[in-house]
């Protein structure tokens, strides 16, 4: 019994060795090994994520026949989800034409009631929106197979410009999921405005973006799986109108985290929150930017080793389609182009 007892005892402390072995080694990690490691977590993100038709939508862009909801001439009105409510088939009536010229007749009929903006439309007319703002009839013959489900939506807009946004919306083909929006904008005047927009992909990942103007003006972005971070980025403006300085930017790499704060001299860079003495990094801008690695910033990190290596180099392999992306979030290509324009399209139909 006392041999057996000993037995257990023996590997029981084995067991503990081998943990804390593995937990300092962890903890002793270098830092060239750890940025490797979250530069390789950050591509095959982005990679993953590049395969799903969310990505498809968030890489429309503008298309020029398409109207900014904003600049069009006959729209200073309010809307309001329960206005919109419903579920509607893109069902075009070129019968019945509606006086006003922006949206000239109906595309969806109301098939349904819903708390919530149910919409059921081609897919071509989301993957090429000039043919939802350029009606062709054989159009509509196509299947209904894509539909957006806006839990959540409003759009007021006046003369005076001021605008107050939001929009919740889940998205899916063939009844698969696609993934979700979540968009919000308050604008008071062009120095005082607050934007979020984000993007929730299928398999645990999404990207988001928020940016304020004003007086004091910070934007961010952040590449996310499963709500933890695998980069994040936000900078820290101060100064008025358009001569604007930075005072503070952070960059969060996995455990690693590179800061330059006003009137430090250096840039810290920190692992697991230890500030690293013999490791360092080099901001470089290859022109005037808005302090991102999305816009013409670049990183020169410098490792304990004494190796250096460009964090352009380091995930280039996903830096082209993460500027993509976090242009078409800050730009809200899909919710004015599309969702705006069937929102309007119905709320114009339905008085």
């Amino acid at each position: 019994m006392k041999r057996n007892i000993l037995v257990i005892g023996i590997v029981i402390g084995l067991f503990g060795w081998s943990c804390s072995k593995v937990e300092t080694q962890t903890q002793q990690q270098g830092l060239k090994q750890s940025i490797e490691q979250s530069t390789t977590a950050i591509n095959t993100a982005i990679g993953k994520i590049t395969e799903t038709k969310g990505y498809q939508i968030l890489s429309l862009g503008v298309n020029p026949i398409a109207k900014d909801l904003t600049q069009a001439a006959s729209f200073k009105d309010s809307i309001t989800l329960g206005l919109i409510a419903g579920i509607y088939d893109y069902q075009p009536d070129t019968m019945n034409m509606h006086r006003n010229f922006a949206y000239p007749f109906r595309l969806f009929k109301k098939t349904g009631t819903s708390d919530k903006m149910i919409v059921n439309l081609p897919q071509k007319l989301i993957f090429n929106p000039s043919y939802l703002h350029s009606f062709i009839r054989s159009d509509s013959v196509l299947k209904n197979d894509f539909t957006i489900s806006a839990t959540d939506y409003h759009l007021y807009y006046n003369l005076w410009n001021n605008l107050d946004y939001k929009l919740i919306a889940g998205l899916t083909l063939n009844s698969v999921d696609l993934g979700s929006f979540d968009i919000s904008s308050v604008w008071n005047s062009y120095r005082d405005q607050l934007n979020s927009s984000k993007y929730t992909f299928t398999g645990g990942y999404s990207v988001s973006t928020s940016w304020q103007a004003g007086d004091t003006s910070k934007s961010s972005f952040a590449l996310l799986q499963n709500n933890n971070p695998l980069l994040l980025e936000s900078t820290l403006f101060v100064g008025n109108g358009f001569h604007k300085r930075e005072k503070q930017y952070d960059l969060t790499i996995g455990n690693v985290e590179i800061k330059r704060g006003f009137g430090i001299d250096s840039i810290q860079v920190f692992q697991n929150g230890v500030l690293q003495k013999k490791a360092g990094a080099k901001i470089t801008d290859s022109a005037d930017s808005t302090g991102t690695i999305c816009n013409k910033r670049d990183i020169l990190l410098t490792f304990d080793d004494g190796t250096t290596a460009n964090l352009s180099t380091l995930i280039s392999p996903a830096l082209t389609q993460l500027k993509a992306l976090v242009s078409s979030l800050h730009d809200m290509y899909f919710a004015e182009n599309i969702v705006d324009y069937i929102a309007v399209n119905i709320y114009y139909n339905s008085r």
